[in-house]
Parts: C-alpha cells; structure tokens; sequence
C-alpha cells in the first residue's frame, strides 16, 4: 500500500484569473453570442466544455483550492452576462448576490449555486417576471440554483429569526446590480446591527452540538459525511464564522496573527482541509452529483483514485480511510481547541479569572485545567496521564484550557520506555482505569489528544482503521471505546433499567477495572493478520504484569480477551437448551466469577459493533446460557446433569402447568420423542399439549405466539411430512419480511413435522399487533394447504451495501458421533431467500433437517444445520455430502436469475 503523487498529495498551485480564462475560453462565448441569438445552448456547451476541463485539471494534479475558485471564478462570468442580458433595465436597480459555499468561492463540482437576489424595500412583485426568466434560464443551462429573494429588511428579520441565514449573508459576495443595495444589506446584518459575536458564539456552538448528535456523536462511522460529520469541513467552517463575527475577517492566517494557532497548528488545519476538499471534489466528479457521504459505493473507487493499493497485510480502502479518520481525529482537537479560545476570549473578555489551585503542577480558570507552568510537563512528564486522572476526580471540570492542550500535543514525544517503566506513570493510568467516573470521557479525551495510543503503543495500530464489512460499523478505535462506555453503563444507576441483569452483575464485582482492560484489549489485536484474540491475549498479559497486576488478574484480564468471543458464539450457533452443550461450555468457565465477567463482556461487545445488533433474540440467547451455565457450576462441574434428567424435570414442570398427566398427553409425548424435550421449555411445552390435543383431527396446525422467553416471535406449524416442506415455509417467511433466527424440526413417529421458528421483524424486534399475526398464520396456512404448491417469488432486492463485500460460499461438514447427526456449517453472503434455497438442496438430497442455528453478520450469514439423512442417520456417505454441497451451490449461484426465486 502506497499513496502515489494524486491530487490527495498535492500542494496548491497559485493562479490568477489569466490562467482560468485560458481554461474555459470567456471570450469565444462572448464571440459566439455577439453573433447567435440562441444564447441558451451557447451556455449550455460553454459549462459542459467548462466542467470537462476542471475534471482534466483534477485528473493532471491541479490542487483542489485552485480548481474550487476557478469553478466559482466561471460561475462569476456566466451569472454576470446572463444577469446582464436578462434583467436589462432593471439590472441596476437589484443586486446579485453569492453567498453560501458560493460566496467564499469555493463550489465544488456537484455543489449549488446559493444566490441571494436582493431587492429594494418597496418593489412588492414588481421584478417577479424577470426574475423567474433569470432562474429558469440558469436551471436551463445546467446551474443547481439555490435562491432567495429578499429585501434588506427581509434579510433583517429571517437573520434574527434564523442562525443560518445570518451565516450565510456573513459569506456574501456582490456579484452584479447595485453595490449600494448590498452594502446596505450587509450594513444591516453586521455585527453591529444584530448578532453579536457572544451571542453568535452560544448559537453556533449549540449548532455545531446539535448537528454532532445526528451523527451520534462520532465522527467515525464508516459511511462518514465528510462535509457535515464531526471532524468534517462543517467544523472548518465554523471556526471561520466566529472569527468572521468577531473580528471581522473570514482568514485563517489571521488566527496565527493573532495567537489563536501556532504557524505549525494552522500548516496542519490547511492540509487537512485540503485532503477533505480531495476527497470532496473527487465524490462530487465520481457520483456527477452534491454526494458527500463516503458510502462503500465510492470507498474502493477513491482509494484507488488518490493511489492506495491492496497488500498482504490490509486493503488499499481501509488505508485510504485510516487517513481519512486520523484527519478528521485532528481537525476534531483543533476545533475543540479553537473554540475553547473563542469562548475565553468572547465570552469572557475581562480574563480567564483567578485561578483555582488543584496541586503544584495544575491549577483550573472558569471550569478549565491548566498547568500551572508551561515547563510542567517537561519536567514532571508523567504529569501527561494526571491530568485526566484529576478531570475524572474533579467533576466540576468542564474541560482543558486550549494552551495546555497545544502542551499536551506538544510534549506527547515524551511518553517513551523510560515513561512507561516509571512507576508514577503505570500507578496514575491504573487510576485512571480504576475511577468510579469519568472513564469514558477521559479514554476519549486522551485518544483525541494521542496520549492513549502514545501510552499503549499497541492501541496506535488500530486507531482509525476500519474493518471493511457491514459488522462492524465503527472503527476500531471507536469500537472499544464505546464498548467501554457501555460497560461503565452498567455502573450507572440511572440507567440501572436498561440491562438489570448486567447492573446487578457488575454490582457483585469485586474489581470491576479488570473488566475494563479487558475491553480496552478485546480488539487491540485487530488488522495484524492471525487470531486477533489470541494477540491481543498476549497484549493484555504484558500490560497486566507492567502494571503489577497479580497472577490472578492477570490470568483473568488474558482470559477475557483470548476467549471473549466464545459466549457470543455457543449461544447463536450452538443449542444451549441441551445440557451437554451447557456442561461443556460450564467447564470453559469454570467458575461464577468467569461467567460473570465474560456474560457482562459479551453484552458490551454486541452493543459496541453496531447497534442494530442487538436485539431481544440475542438479549435472551445470552440471558439463557448464563442462567444455564450457573445452575450448571452451582450444581458442581463433578455432577453434571444428563439429558434424560433435564427431560424429566422438561415434562415435570410441564404437568404441573397443565394440571394433570393424562394417557393422551402420555401418547403424545411418546410420539414427539426425546428431542423435542431437549428444545423446549415446560411453557412451550404446555402450550404445544393444548394446541396438540385441541387440534387432534386437523391436518395442519399453525400457532403464532408474538413474545416467548426467547425474545422472539415463535411459529409452531404441525403438517404432513414433506420434502420440500422447510424450502416452501421458509421462502413465505421470507416474503413476509421475517428473519429466522432458530429453526427446529422434529419428524413423529404418525409420519408427521412439528416446525418451531423463531422469528423477529426485519426490524429486530417480534412481531406486534393482532393484524400482523393474523396475516403471517392465514399465509402460511394457505401455502401449507395448497394443491400444487404456490410458487412464491422471492421479491425483496439485496440491500445496496452488499455488493461490495463479495463472500465465497464455503462449506463444512463435522460428524456428531455423540447424537448421530451431520453438522453442516455455511459461511455465504446473505441474501433473501437464503433458507429458502437451502432447504431446496435438503429436498433434491433426501436431506432430514434436525435442527437450524441462523447467524447474520452484517451481510454475511454463518448458519450452522444439524442434518440427517432419511433413516436419521449421520451422512457417512461422500457421495451424499457430495450431493449435498453441489445443490446448495447450484441454488445460491442462481440468485441474480428471477426466474429461480422460489421455492
């Protein structure tokens, strides 16, 4: 991997309007229309011509900054001639006005035209018609006009009314008619007038706060906007508009000036606007359209644009968007930095105020540390890891005071071997692990600021780097940090009624901490190549005994990271209502105090890899096996239960919620065998009884309950035996928008199949509402009943996002001697109708399905089947598996062919 020359390197290259005149050839259109009375197309070629060579320039390495302005520079000339041609006598009595993007001469290829066409107080709709001539002329010739026309003192009151408006008349920029109009207007809604800089200032920080929720507060999501996003060019330009409003200038070189930047601070802000501008203008030429989301349609496209290509330890897109990430970290600490100048010099121009001694080396001033000393850190380095220690202490502390965040930066170098192996250094991060508030922010604040990745060396490779899939939707960074905070969450006794489990759990802890750097280490391993949990266990176990952690801890924290994925994994691909299964899993844990950390782990890590994750499936999956696994330890790892005791206790419980054990429900029973036992609960159990019995003469049964213990919705089916029987059930489901998460068939011994699934809503959640429920039981009876099969069409399109993430089928096939079946595990792409096509390769195989583990990562689907063939015997037959992985192959690779899209 390498980035190349490309424009994304380039430094700006100064020119004057000579140069764009030479570029898009001003005065043949002037020719041209000196002599044709159809100006219309003249225009029209002239901006085509235009747009085509700005795209060469790009392409040759013409920096972004010049080819902006001469996009803006060409825009001038066509707005003034047709202003010219069209409003005639009215041309001096009106102003044309850029303001917007436009107006700080700065249109990117796909950006609007943000014109203000400015009229005197008392016109009413006297220009209304040349006006709209005027509009549709340039939507004609292929301009995206975004317009207001407004008086002066219209321009007033939607500024007092509105923030942006006032923002963009700041960015005016006179382009033809009256000058006297627009210096008026910009007389009238200067800071003199309305706004004042304190009060602009608490406006567009509210702003800029408001706009940082919608984007969840990260700025590391991968679809990031690069225009409005945290970080993104919306932050550059805030920094601009209050020191337009403040001290009259749009310059960033007059921060420097003027002691808000230091000559280096403001090289870096410049350079990294600049590469967002790169990137910008390259979305806008690839899409041809104002795109300014980094989607996955353009992500591998623009890394190989700007010279970033594949290699053996990363792909060329995830170094591409390391860069992206790691620019916008920085411009997130410049714009925190800026801003908190701008309040102390706005908001409190008197002073910073008498300082607050809080030790010798730090002292705070309105609510922000400082060192006492510029020298403190140089002297006393491992002051650089006190001073989130004490903001975590002092909760009163709003924040740091942007002179001793230039200091941090500046002396980051000396986080070295010697600063780690000092003892002071290892106690105050172990503190700052350890506090009882405050973690999150101060992990945060020390990744914005480099001190985390400086401390923990390992923690540099990862931050910013992003794992090219639909699993995991943040950086990797990002995702420990919010893992982190979701298990100081669990601390929380306002959130207490969130996961009550897990509050209850973390409460019994005795070093909660250990937690902690568990989920600090969890990924730390990630993009190395290799088992990222066995790594990052190693890490973990050379950072515990730095720290002087004991035996005992350290081989817990290891522990942890080395094995944080195997809760997650036992509990959605295995059946852990079985006690061997739980027993197995009982003795890995080998203790409550284990389970406990791992179950709490577990829950954060789900919540943190994307939250459209989590749902009322896997909640009570995990719930279940923790409850399992600690009768199972509670009862002693040397007593384990057998299955033919948890089946008695099964059927116990089931006989006292129905009353009595009659020689009918003994029958019953008997027919459905000893598996069905092993899957459901004496509820279920119940239930299915009653419906069993109630329903003794029907042929087919189907029973929809909407919430079941298991967090989802359970559809019980009982019909005649048929091959093609799951194939046809699951491609309904899947027409009627359900995702199956668990599928368990049982074959009586009267020739018949019971079906339980497990279902949830597209959206995650169980089905809801009596119409709803109606619908999906009247659908699947009809299709069970139906002479000749309906032939349903699986309609629903593959999500856009999973185009780009091609996954090979793969397939593998395990002997269960234990329970004489075949377990057959599929890594594929998922896709609707993925059941579906699965269950047709059973039926052209003479395959028996037991029992369906269904797993979605994102778009790639993990599903585990327990199979048997017709005798319900293990397929010990190559030429069956062979059978077998050829149809499913054949069914998945007919997917883009409608005409197979059923069943």
């Amino acid at each position: 991997m390498h980035a190349s020359t490309t424009p994304l390197a380039t430094a700006a290259i100064i020119m004057d309007e000579a140069t764009f005149e030479s570029w898009f050839r001003m005065h043949c259109l002037d020719e041209s229309l000196a002599s044709d009375n159809a100006p219309l197309t003249l225009y029209k070629d002239c901006l085509k011509h235009a747009n085509k060579q700005l795209a060469e320039k790009f392409t040759q390495g013409i920096s972004v900054p010049v080819l902006i302005r001469a996009r803006s520079w060409l825009v001038d000339q066509l707005l003034r001639r047709t202003w010219s041609h069209l409003m005639e006598t009215a041309e001096d009595d009106l102003a044309l006005v850029a303001v917007g993007g436009y107006g700080r001469s700065e249109l990117m290829p796909g950006s609007d035209i943000d014109l203000l066409i400015l009229l005197p107080d008392e016109a009413g709709n006297l220009y209304d018609r040349k006006i709209t001539a005027l509009l549709t002329f340039l939507w004609d010739i292929g301009l995206e006009v975004g317009h207001s026309v407004r008086s002066i003192n219209d321009c007033v009151e939607q500024s007092l009314a509105d923030i942006t408006v006032v923002t963009n008349l700041m960015e005016a920029r006179w382009l033809a008619g009256s000058t006297r109009l627009f210096q008026r207007m910009q007389q009238r809604t200067g800071v003199s007038e309305i706004w004042n800089s304190r009060d602009f200032f608490n406006a567009k920080c509210e702003e800029q706060r408001a706009r940082y929720r919608k984007f969840h507060n990260t700025a590391y999501n991968l679809e990031p906007n690069i225009k409005e996003g945290p970080g993104g060019l919306r932050d550059i330009q805030m920094i601009a508009w209050v020191a337009n409003r403040h001290f009259g200038t749009a310059s960033l070189d007059e921060l420097v000036e003027r002691d808000f930047l230091t000559r280096e601070e403001y090289q870096t802000l410049i350079r990294d606007r600049d590469l967002l501008w790169n990137i910008r203008f390259a979305l806008h030429t690839l899409t041809g359209r104002s795109e300014d989301r980094l989607l996955f349609d353009y992500q591998r496209t623009l890394a190989e644009r700007f010279g970033y290509h594949d290699d053996d330890n990363r792909l060329g897109v995830e170094a591409f968007m390391k860069q992206y990430y790691r620019t916008i970290m920085e411009l997130s600490r410049l714009n925190e930095m800026l801003l908190q100048l701008f309040q102390e010099n706005i908001l409190h121009p008197e002073g910073p105020g008498e300082p607050v001694v809080i030790n010798n080396r730090f002292q705070s001033r309105q609510g922000y540390i400082e060192v006492i000393d510029e020298r403190v850190f140089r002297y006393q380095p491992y002051a650089l890891l006190e001073i989130f220690l004490l903001l975590e202490q002092h909760p009163e502390l709003k924040g740091v005071r942007a002179g001793t965040i230039r200091a941090i930066r500046e002396n980051r170098h000396l986080i070295d071997d010697d600063f780690r192996r000092d003892i002071r250094s290892r106690s105050l991060f172990m503190e700052i692990i350890r506090q009882p508030r405050g973690l999150t922010h101060e992990l945060r604040r020390m990744n914005t600021y480099g001190i985390l990745a400086a401390y923990l060396p390992v923690f540099e490779n990862i931050v910013g780097l992003m794992q090219y899939d639909l699993f995991h939707i943040y950086t990797v960074d990002e995702h420990i940090l919010k893992m982190v905070r979701n298990l100081r969450r669990f601390t929380v006794h306002k959130y207490a009624l969130e996961f009550p489990l897990c509050s209850h759990i973390i409460a019994t802890l005795p070093k909660p901490e250990l937690l902690y750097l568990a989920g600090l280490f969890h990924d730390i391993a990630k993009g190395r190549g290799g088992d990222h949990s066995d790594l990052g266990s190693v890490d973990a176990r050379n950072f515990c005994k730095q720290h002087d952690l004991s035996d005992y801890d350290t081989d817990l924290v290891t522990w942890l990271v080395e094995s944080h994925l195997l809760m997650s994994s036992t509990s959605q691909r295995e059946d852990i209502s079985d006690p061997v299964v739980v027993n197995r899993f009982a003795k890995i844990m080998r203790d409550t105090v284990h389970l406990d950390y791992l179950y709490l782990l577990t829950v954060a890590d789900i919540r943190a890899t994307n939250p459209e994750l989590w749902n009322t499936w896997k909640d009570a999956l995990l719930k279940q096996l923790y409850y399992n696994t600690r009768r199972a330890l509670q009862r002693g790892l040397q007593d384990p239960m057998k299955r033919t005791e948890h089946i008695q206790q099964v059927q116990q419980e089931a006989v006292k919620l129905l009353g009595e054990l009659t020689s009918a429900i003994t029958d019953l029973w008997g027919d459905l065998g000893d598996d069905y036992f092993l899957r459901h609960a004496p509820e279920q159990v119940a239930h299915h009884t009653h419906l069993l019995l109630d329903n003794a003469e029907s042929n087919t049964l189907v029973d929809v309950q909407p919430v079941t213990e298991h967090g989802g919705t359970e559809i019980f089916i009982v019909t005649a035996t048929e091959d093609d029987q799951f194939s046809r059930i699951t491609a309904v489901l899947d027409r009627l928008g359900l995702n199956v998460v668990d599928a368990g068939i049982i074959t009586t011994q009267d020739n018949r199949t019971v079906d339980t699934f497990h279902v949830l809503e597209e959206s995650g959640f169980p089905i809801s509402g009596d119409r709803r429920l109606q619908e999906i039981r009247n659908t699947l009876l009809s299709e069970i009943n139906a002479e000749g099969h309906t032939t349903w069409n699986i309609s629903r399109r593959i999500p856009r996002h999973y185009k780009h993430f091609p996954i090979k089928t793969h397939l593998d096939f395990k002997l269960d001697s234990y329970d004489r079946r075949t377990v057959m595990e599929l890594i594929t792409a998922d896709r609707p109708g993925l059941l579906s096509r699965i269950g047709r390769a059973f039926a052209d195989c003479k395959i028996r399905l037991l029992n369906a583990k269904i797993v979605t990562l994102g778009s790639r689907a993990e599903d585990v089947y327990y199979i048997t063939d017709q005798h319900n015997q293990p397929l010990t037959d190559a030429s069956k598996i062979a059978c077998l992985e050829k149809a499913i192959r054949k069914y998945l690779d007919e997917e883009d062919n409608p005409a197979n899209n059923h069943p």
